[in-house]
């Protein structure tokens, strides 16, 4: 009888251990998550930045993943280890990111810019949700960037402002990009 309490006892303490393991690991994951999508909305991190961040992340969820279908659901003590200095190095890469001089354009004087403006809202609510991953974030971030390049290019080649050609063209990758944005949320 008390064989078979102590090993309720020690099956309780393991089951806990890898639930706080998991816990550790997925509830870091989602502190950085709300940390990226405050700073989208905030307009500290740039679509480049955000696209990077997001795109390490997904590798490391991919990692994580790979990982504990390897272990039976679990992380081994060096998979852990490995997992929190790729945790650390994303946290510093965000702060990097928030709080260097680039900023993400707010020219919301135009239609052009208050359409990126709402779309990289919508793409801060999307991660701050947990409706968007971040692999699915990065592609996002990675056709926004694009669309700010090309809007930035086009502006500097005619005095600061855009064509009307120009423009049509820019409002049609928006709404591909709406559309994009609305079909990886839902």
């Amino acid at each position: 009888m008390r064989l078979m309490g102590r090993m309720l006892v020690a099956a309780a303490v393991m089951v806990m251990g890898a639930m706080a393991q998991t816990d550790e690991v997925d509830q870091r994951r989602e502190n950085q998550q709300d940390r990226v999508a405050q700073g989208i909305k905030s307009g500290q991190l740039t679509a480049g930045e955000t696209a990077n961040v997001e795109k390490k992340e997904a590798a490391i969820n991919q990692e994580v993943h790979t990982d504990r279908t390897l272990n039976g659901g679990k992380l081994t003590g060096q998979e852990k280890r490995t997992v929190n200095q790729q945790q650390n190095q994303m946290s510093k890469q965000i702060y990097a990111d928030k709080h260097n001089a680039a900023t993400q354009p707010s020219g919301t004087k135009s239609e052009v810019g208050a359409r990126a403006k709402n779309q990289q809202e919508r793409i801060g609510n999307g991660i701050a949700s947990g409706k968007l991953k971040p692999g699915q974030t990065a592609k996002l971030e990675k056709n926004e960037a694009g669309i700010n390049k090309e809007v930035k290019t086009d502006r500097s080649a005619n005095g600061g402002k855009l064509t009307a050609t120009e423009k049509k063209q820019v409002n049609q990758q928006q709404n591909k990009m709406s559309a994009k944005i609305y079909r990886d949320k839902h």
